[in-house]
């Protein structure tokens, strides 16, 4: 299953972090309540890998579940799943649901799935906020190398749209803007620094995805490597005069920019920092 990419750097720094897992929140498969509108379309859409990031890739890589999304924003991961040996597959289409987690290990809920369509050979299981879509995994009976039953293709939205209780365990922090709204990980989001290379004293700053996403380093113990960023980190300085605040908050932090991307400013109640520019191509092995 393909995920979009945020900064392309962070995904380096952050994936020891994912590794966390979760609290049990209860049912894998609820009965639930059926939503106003269910969706309607087929169950079977051919998925086609395009073998690029992006927006439109991922909605036709995700087949029949990117359609049963319904994101505030864009869709944020989703694909296809690969074959799968006899035995790992399961006898019902609940089993095949656990099968999805057990073979694709998504960064989504794992508790709270309702079925939403059921067909003689698919079944089309949703997880539900506020009575819409935000994650969506068709699972099939005895597909071409996929005996028994699971997942033939999933899609999810952004991890902001997914409940605080689940998002606030994972590897990711999610900002808010300026009225208090949850801001999509593709557009910003921060990170603790991964255990495995002795960085849990640094954090990451992510702005943007792919090749235009950039990142930012807060490294006052000096964890980082020197040749790691493009300008050590300072933990108290003056705002800059042109810099302008972003909206985004996430705790007692505040992002302001200017239109040097060098540097991003933090400010919090103990004053300014300013935290460098990493450098392209450099991450936690």
């Amino acid at each position: 299953m393909r995920g979009r990419l945020v900064a392309t750097t962070v995904l380096v720094a952050s994936a020891a972090v994912a590794c966390g897992g979760e609290r049990a929140q209860g049912d894998l498969v609820v009965s639930g309540t059926a939503p106003a509108v269910p969706y309607s379309g087929p169950l079977y859409v051919p998925a086609k890998n395009l073998d690029e990031d992006s927006v439109r890739a991922t909605r036709i890589e995700s087949g029949a579940a990117g359609r049963a999304l319904e994101c505030d924003g864009e869709i944020y991961s989703g694909g296809g799943s690969d074959p799968w040996s006899k035995g790992d597959g399961g006898a019902t289409p609940e089993e095949g649901l656990k099968a999805y987690f057990d073979i694709e290990q998504p960064e989504v809920p794992r508790y709270g799935y309702r079925v939403e369509r059921q067909e003689a050979d698919r079944v089309l299981y949703s997880f539900d906020v506020n009575g819409r879509t935000k994650v969506a995994v068709v699972v099939a009976k005895d597909q071409k190398n996929r005996p028994g039953w699971g997942p033939e293709t999933s899609a999810s939205c952004d991890p902001a749209e997914l409940p605080a209780s689940f998002t606030d365990q994972q590897w990711y922090e999610i900002w808010t803007d300026r009225h208090g709204e949850r801001v999509p990980i593709t557009e910003v989001n921060s990170s603790v620094g991964p255990e495995h290379c002795d960085w849990q004293k640094a954090h990451f700053l992510s702005l943007g995805e792919g090749r235009k996403g950039r990142l930012y380093a807060r490294d006052p113990d000096g964890v980082l490597p020197e040749a790691m960023l493009t300008s050590p980190y300072d933990g108290d300085v003056r705002m800059p005069a042109d810099a302008h605040d972003t909206g985004y908050r996430y705790h007692g932090r505040q992002l302001w920019l200017t239109d040097d991307p060098a540097r991003a400013y933090v400010r919090t109640s103990h004053g300014v920092e300013a935290w460098p520019l990493v450098k392209e191509g450099t991450g936690c092995a």
